[in-house]
């Protein structure tokens, strides 16, 4: 594999990548009561030595009550656990790396499995968990408000630690996610509409607040997804017409680049055409994207957390799509969370060195 094209430095606005490759946002819960310690950082600051181009933190949450359904994530808020982002991405920087916090708020959750739940109820468009079933509430004009604020907040205070750029976490059934989705997303007032651009309200505003708040020249990111965790084969948009009509309202708002979320990056999003998620939001919106989905190894990660092992695999696929420039930046999760050198090796060649995925890598940071 050439895959040379993939170490060219990328620039956009406080951006400034050595090399394509980025680390994917992953849960690890290893943050207890929110807060990330050395540990936390010192498993960044790997990434950075190992020549990640961009690292994207785990899901850290946002300051509301009930935006989290693990005591483990990490906050994003509070004087220890900023504390412990400042001195995470110090380490980073010290190691030559660059890094975005990915802030979120999980919205309508199911029960955490040891049974804890945060101090206040649930919160979402309707609090509707799936068809049939609510476990929360729905969200008044001033919670709306709030979270708005809330994310604003945690973005300032990425760019005041002095992180790179900050993503907002807009897919896979969280909260920005339960509004984009008409399942979860039953409102009656200006937040729902018939198309999911029409439910495109409440991320817009977020993404304004988040823009207001750090200016111009810092670079925003979100991560969406079309499919939802409980329908794989779920279409947010079923047309590229759909498709651009939503993405473009984000774009407007503020959104710099689009982290487009597949499970598998070769699957093509719509009939007629090879191209991915990621490839169809460059074309429409003319914004850089990121593609992520299985880059690097067998299986999917869905999998991979059912305790499915996986196997180094290929990225001759992945390179003819990039270097068609169908992308312009490439997530890479379970291969870099099982291997912080997986960048290096890859770069100079030492494929035989590639390691496969085990569930008993979740168990650590390695």
């Amino acid at each position: 594999m050439n895959v040379n094209s993939l170490f060219q430095p990328f620039s956009l606005k406080s951006l400034h990548l050595k090399n394509r490759i980025v680390m994917a946002p992953m849960t690890r819960s290893f943050s207890p009561n929110g807060i990330p310690g050395d540990n936390v950082a010192a498993y960044y600051q790997r990434r950075a030595a190992g020549e990640v181009g961009l690292i994207l933190s785990e899901g850290t949450v946002i300051d509301r009550p009930s935006s989290s359904y693990d005591p483990n994530i990490p906050h994003f808020y509070g004087e220890q656990a900023l504390k412990g982002w400042e001195k995470t991405i110090n380490d980073v920087h010290a190691a030559g790396g660059s890094m975005g916090p990915q802030i979120w708020h999980q919205g309508i959750m199911g029960k955490y499995h040891t049974g804890w739940l945060p101090p206040a109820p649930f919160e979402g468009p309707s609090g509707i968990l799936k068809p049939g079933e609510t476990n929360g509430k729905a969200m008044t004009d001033a919670d709306i408000a709030d979270v708005i604020a809330a994310f604003g907040k945690a973005a300032a205070d990425a760019k005041r630690l002095g992180f790179d750029c900050v993503e907002l976490h807009g897919a896979h059934g969280y909260l920005i996610d339960q509004f984009f989705y008409e399942v979860t997303n039953a409102r009656t007032d200006k937040y729902n509409g018939k198309t999911v651009a029409e439910r495109s309200l409440f991320a817009t505003e977020v993404i304004k607040e988040v823009r207001r708040q750090v200016g111009e020249d810092f670079a925003i990111i979100i991560r969406l997804s079309q499919w939802k965790p409980l329908d794989y084969t779920h279409k947010m948009a079923k047309t590229p017409e759909e498709m651009g009509a939503w993405l473009n309202l984000l774009a407007d708002a503020g959104i710099d680049i689009f982290h487009c979320s597949q499970r598998r990056f070769w699957e093509p999003e719509f009939e007629g055409s090879d191209l991915n998620f990621a490839g169809w939001a460059k074309k429409l919106t003319g914004k850089p994207t990121i593609t992520v989905g299985s880059v690097g190894l067998s299986g999917d990660f869905l999998s991979a957390f059912a305790g499915e092992s996986s196997e180094p695999s290929s990225l001759d696929e992945l390179l003819r799509r990039y270097d068609r420039g169908d992308f312009d930046l490439v997530a890479v999760g379970r291969p870099i969370l099982a291997d912080p050198e997986w960048v290096k090796k890859i770069k100079n060649g030492r494929t035989s060195e590639l390691k496969g995925f085990s569930k008993e890598a979740l168990a650590q940071l390695l």
